[in-house]
């Protein structure tokens, strides 16, 4: 397996191995009370899957198969030399080298203009509100792992996001101030041939 080829998924469940063998289900728990299902996609199908193609790859191995009351047979896996070795080059290339990976939300903001002003603004407006309390969330639990004395170095990403999140809610305030005080003029778009359908011929024209 290249080190393009290694998904984020992939690259979550070698990190995982790398700390302890685990079965997959084990990994799935774990990552969920790491919250780190904000960072990646991850379900219990599709991790199956990841530490299947790792297997596949020779990246992981499986220790053995064991079986608790009457839940199904769980395998237990642990990450091979080859996987330690591609867990490290790969981290290596993701904290070198930028990626473009297409965020949804510039993209939105530059076809903003198709909108009119007040959507614009009562749009921004509840993101703002999802913003405060995604960030609300990053800082009790940056409290919570501080509170249990666990090591910066493992949720130095907590730190990252609630970054992010301050740039995006101060850009997204001052936006909103823009174009509240006339700063930022926006023009009104062309009517939508639904919406020309549906005025009267009086009014066609008084949108711009």
């Amino acid at each position: 397996m290249g080190k393009n080829e290694l998904t984020p998924l992939g690259v979550a469940s070698l990190a995982l191995l790398a700390e302890a063998p685990m079965h997959p289900y084990e990994m799935y728990q774990v990552l969920m009370a790491r919250h780190e299902d904000r960072l990646i996609k991850v379900r219990p199908g599709t991790l199956y899957h990841a530490v299947g193609r790792l297997e596949v790859s020779g990246l992981v191995e499986a220790l053995g198969t064991a079986r608790e009351g009457n839940r199904p047979e769980r395998t237990t896996y642990r990450i091979t030399d080859a996987g330690h070795e591609a867990l490290d080059r790969r981290l290596r290339d993701m904290l070198s080298t930028p990626v473009n990976e297409y965020p949804t939300f510039p993209h939105a903001i530059a076809e903003a203009h198709h909108l009119p002003a007040d959507a614009v603004t009562g749009l921004l407006e509840q993101r703002l509100v999802a913003l405060d309390l995604d960030l609300d969330f990053l800082v009790r639990g940056e409290a919570a792992v501080t509170a249990k004395g666990l090591e910066r170095k493992f949720w130095i990403d907590v730190k990252y996001q609630q970054a992010m999140l301050r740039t995006e809610i101060a850009w997204i305030r001052e936006l909103l101030l823009e174009l509240s005080s006339g700063q930022l003029p926006w023009d009104n778009p062309q009517p939508t041939p639904s919406e020309l359908s549906n005025q009267p011929k009086e009014s066609l024209g008084k949108r711009n």
